[in-house]
């Protein structure tokens, strides 16, 4: 017994000629021209299970990419040229994902780790290494930040740290116990 029968999509000459260069197009991202070739198959008739087994995707991302096109249609009847086309791509972009604003600038960012990269003596600490909490407290009393949790803090630092060598490469200590140069 077959299902529900999917959501017809219906092209306009140009529609299609511009999906058909988007599904071509090597310079697009992948998603918009994949998106583009589920809406070309859909236009043909062809059923999401077709559809999906064709392009190798999920049915229920075809039939999302249908639901999609068919909220859309009223938004781009009437509108052709460079503003269909650029409207058209719009439609097909990915949607805004989850999540909050970012909390704090890059310029924000920056002047936290110059800031780590100051001795604490610098900043009247008593400590001889910055500890997260220090930094935190210090940006604050600084005003680079309204307010600012250590762990936030420790987790910026851990994030941004590059790779190094494990040990000293530019300094060594000879055998006589004395620091040297290499």
């Amino acid at each position: 017994m077959p299902g529900p029968q999917p959501q017809p999509i219906g092209l306009t000459p140009e529609q299609k000629t511009i999906l058909e260069q988007l599904a071509r197009c090597r310079t697009e991202a992948q998603g918009i021209g994949q998106r583009a070739k589920i809406l070309l198959a859909a236009a043909e008739g062809q059923s999401n299970e077709q559809i999906g087994r064709g392009l190798r995707v999920h049915r229920q991302t075809v039939r999302s990419w249908r639901a999609r096109w068919g909220e859309a249609v009223n938004a781009l009847r009437g509108v052709s040229g460079e503003a269909g086309a650029r409207r058209l791509g719009e439609v097909l972009a990915d949607a805004p994902r989850p999540g909050g604003p970012t909390k704090f600038s890059a310029e924000q960012l920056c002047q936290l780790m110059a800031l780590a990269c100051e001795p604490p003596s610098d900043s009247g600490r008593s400590v001889t290494h910055w500890t997260p909490t220090e930094l935190a407290d210090e940006a604050v009393k600084r005003k680079i930040v309204e307010q600012i949790s250590a762990r936030h803090v420790g987790r910026f630092l851990k994030g941004g740290r590059t790779q190094t060598a494990s040990r000293a490469v530019l300094a060594h200590e000879p055998a006589g116990g004395e620091p040297g140069a290499i």
